[in-house]
């Protein structure tokens, strides 16, 4: 399609840009709470919550707190929490055994939220890393993280959570095959109408720190992840990972981090138009918390901006932190 001429004083792009109604009328990119996904940290106990330092305003909660505070996502409109688990160090081994738990802390949580709020989505994260002694996403022989025997850890994780009730399963664990051997699964114990939201494009960062503290797996990992999660210099390499997800029975797409990878979230979307999320991952978080409590940005700006940029590269929807904060400002 050809540009038509522009040329000034004929043209005055500031005209579109007057007021706030023809901003409003013009603006190419909307959000809204139905954009949002809020992952939550759950811990074992009663009515309690836990604070993590490298994320300022983030909680750990246990199951009975998480339940309210599902609810009141749900009222804002939110329409999916993440859940992910804070497991007890005695609790975890090589094996991962606590992940096929029927009744773990994340498999709880699950049965009891879609008791109190059944009408919330539940996304619920397919990696070992928080259930492994080493930190490891796959499980390892040796100094080396397997493949084939990892995705048969991983589907007997997915299907606990499915039977729990989890709405969408999301693999992030990056092994090779995982999302077919996790649909073949799903099908097979009857639980086809469980959708998958493939981390379909998950790169090797230094941006999950305080994630890893969160579900106090960071001072426990051994050995290297980049020999699963991908290059941070690779491009063509995530489209190749998502087509292998999508054949393999992906209903959704997610690339994790975010901002960083703005670019990739773009490439995905144009090239699949399947529904592609991305995930603003916890150094991103505490990057922009870190600025805001020190005075040197202007949170109610820089968040929601960084939520729509997000949208401008084609995402459907974001995971964030941010998400019950954001959805409160949106609702008014």
């Amino acid at each position: 399609m050809s540009t038509p001429p522009v040329s000034f004083p004929t043209t005055r792009l500031r005209r579109n840009r007057g007021s706030a109604w023809v901003r409003n009328l013009l603006r190419e990119n909307q959000l809204s709470v139905s954009d949002l996904i809020w992952p939550i940290f759950v811990i074992d106990g009663k009515d309690k919550t836990e604070a993590i330092a490298s994320m300022p305003g983030v909680l750990r909660y246990s199951i009975d707190i998480a339940v309210k505070m599902a609810r009141e996502a749900a009222t804002l409109g939110i329409p999916m929490i993440a859940l992910f688990p804070n497991t007890d160090p005695a609790l975890r081994d090589e094996a991962a055994t606590q992940a096929f738990n029927a009744d773990n802390i994340i498999c709880r949580a699950v049965r009891a939220i879609k008791l109190e709020v059944p009408e919330i989505g539940v996304m619920c994260d397919v990696a070992l890393d928080p259930y492994t002694s080493h930190g490891q996403d796959g499980l390892m022989h040796g100094a080396k993280i397997v493949n084939d025997e990892s995705v048969a850890a991983l589907v007997k994780q997915a299907l606990v959570q499915a039977q729990a009730g989890c709405d969408v399963i999301a693999p992030s664990d990056m092994m090779d095959g995982r999302v077919g051997a996790i649909r073949s699964a799903l099908d097979a114990a009857n639980l086809q109408d469980v959708l998958i939201m493939a981390y379909a494009a998950k790169y090797a960062s230094g941006f999950y720190g305080p994630f890893r503290e969160a579900v106090g797996s960071g001072g426990m990992l051994k050995g290297d992840k980049r020999t699963y999660q991908m290059d941070p210099a690779n491009s063509d390499e995530a489209l190749r990972e998502v087509a292998m997800d999508i054949s393999e029975g992906a209903d959704m797409v997610m690339v994790k981090p975010g901002m960083p990878y703005l670019d990739i979230v773009s490439r995905v979307k144009r090239e699949f138009r399947l529904p592609t999320f991305a995930y603003q991952v916890s150094g991103e978080y505490a990057m922009l918390m870190a600025a805001i409590e020190r005075g040197w940005l202007d949170g109610e700006k820089v968040i929601v901006e960084t939520l729509l940029a997000f949208k401008r590269a084609g995402a459907d929807g974001v995971l964030t932190y941010f998400a019950l904060d954001v959805a409160k400002k949106l609702n008014g």
